[in-house]
């Protein structure tokens, strides 16, 4: 799963969340991860901004933060709501990037294609 929120290159979804929450810390560990993945330590920026800025905003989240109790911190963005997430890091992981879909997958028109 691609996503579209985040300029001009796709990034996995995978690569986004994690480096974003590595990024909150800016940390070593963010460094070493934008390294590893050739994503350069401005867009984890970008992505980390968006995370503390722009989502929040979204229609998304205004309709679906009060679902989580206790509140979830936005200031620890997206690492906090991938908490909330049952199951192991794995599985955590694909249950918030099925619930961030709305916000990230381009929708397919039936009769693109043909």
């Amino acid at each position: 799963m691609s996503v579209r929120f985040l300029g001009r290159r796709v990034y996995l979804a995978l690569a986004v969340v994690l480096g974003s929450a590595r990024h909150a810390g800016q940390s070593p560990a963010a460094a070493r991860l934008a390294s590893d993945l050739q994503i350069p330590v401005r867009t984890l920026q970008r992505w980390h901004q968006w995370w503390s800025e722009q989502f929040p905003l979204t229609p998304l989240w205004q309709t679906a933060c009060a679902r989580f109790m206790p509140p979830v911190d936005t200031a620890l963005l997206p690492a906090s709501l991938l908490e909330r997430f049952a199951g192991d890091t794995a599985e955590a992981l694909l249950r918030l990037l099925v619930f961030l879909s709305p916000i990230t997958v381009r929708p397919v028109a039936l009769n693109e294609g043909r």
